[in-house]
């Protein structure tokens, strides 16, 4: 049988740019996947930078205006990893021209944006690059979620921690300018904790939120932290920051249910911690899962057991995901709905912060 080509253009030559580019050049040397990937069109402002980065990543050729590669008939999926107040627009286009596309958190500068994206490609693939839901340990999280094994929730905690933006001598970047990013540390960081608390533990329904900028003349916050209430009756905390001395991506949750607690850190990443609260209590203490198979997600396709996986092959297996969902006509998430699900709870936190007020969360 004959498998389809997937001709891709990627949109962004920064670190993004990179980190997509390997999950396409790696993806099927660990997963059987149902397409050859064409690496087509690296498309970037900077011509030199893009050369290099061609010749280093396997790009066919490259381009520095996107509107016109999105277009092209030869290209199939169009992947957009530009700052956030490019989004919309590319994703768009890309997808009223036909394209499957696939995008960067957060999917837009502001829910009526990631709205719009949403519509545009309802009659297309789609997929955002939440890669922290392929965290194999994050993923078995899920799963004993979903067992039950923490049985009713109670508490949903969550960090994101970085210190980079503390330097005095940091050069401008787009993250750190409100055209361009939409926010600061909420956009960028606490996206990640509220797509897995929305995955692990269902819709928030309503916020309380403080930000706050250190940096004079910086016109987007340094760090940010809300409360939350959960549909299912648990609380929840939030914190972002960019001025975490210590921590350089300290991405953590922990959960507690009548019935277990679980605990993750990225800065750990191949690690789980479970307490399973039905032991006696005389052993009772939480487990340092090792989750690297067996029995793990993602464990046959990588490694064996004990060899630990990296940061990197977050992207390779949701690519992967995403391959085997769309050779089977089956919905990927997260898609451009879970996207701007999460848009809609960061648009209610920021609106939280300037009044001061409880802001609810719109069902659906």
């Amino acid at each position: 049988m004959t498998r389809r080509t997937l001709r891709i253009a990627l949109l962004g030559q920064g670190f993004m740019g990179r980190a997509h580019s390997n999950a396409f050049l790696q993806v099927e040397h660990f997963f059987d996947v149902p397409f050859d990937l064409e690496l087509r069109v690296l498309c970037g402002r900077d011509p030199e930078r893009l050369a290099r980065m061609a010749a280093t990543w396997g790009w066919q050729e490259t381009a520095t205006d996107w509107r016109r590669v999105v277009e092209r008939p030869d290209i199939d999926l169009v992947d957009v990893a530009l700052p956030n107040a490019l989004h919309a627009e590319a994703a768009i286009a890309a997808a009223r021209a036909g394209k499957i596309v696939l995008c960067e958190k957060p999917l837009a500068l502001n829910a009526a944006e990631s709205a719009r994206m949403a519509e545009a490609a309802r009659g297309v693939p789609t997929m955002v690059w939440f890669n922290y839901r392929r965290v194999p340990a994050v993923a078995f999280a899920h799963r004993l979620i979903e067992q039950g094994r923490l049985g009713r929730i109670y508490h949903y905690r969550a960090v994101y921690l970085q210190q980079w933006a503390m330097r005095e001598d940091l050069p401008a970047t787009w993250k750190l300018t409100r055209k361009q990013a939409g926010s600061g540390v909420v956009a960028d960081l606490a996206s990640h904790l509220i797509d897995l608390a929305l995955w692990l533990n269902g819709p928030i329904r309503e916020v309380a939120a403080m930000t706050h900028t250190f940096a004079v003349g910086r016109d987007v916050e340094d760090a940010g932290l809300f409360l939350a209430r959960f549909e299912n009756g648990s609380l929840g905390s939030f914190e972002a920051t960019r001025f975490a001395t210590g921590c350089r991506n300290r991405n953590a949750f922990e959960i507690h249910g009548s019935r277990g607690m679980l605990a993750f850190n990225l800065e750990d990443m191949n690690r789980l911690r479970f307490l399973d609260a039905s032991d006696p209590e005389d052993v009772q203490g939480a487990r340092d899962l090792l989750v690297t198979g067996p029995g793990h997600p993602y464990a046959e396709h990588f490694w064996k057991p004990g060899h630990i996986v990296g940061y990197e092959h977050t992207f390779i297996a949701a690519l992967a995901d995403f391959l085997v969902a769309l050779s089977r006509g089956e919905r990927f998430r997260p898609d451009f709905e879970d996207g701007h699900r999460v848009q809609v709870v960061l648009d209610a936190v920021e609106r939280s912060a300037a009044s001061g007020q409880w802001v609810r969360i719109p069902a659906g």
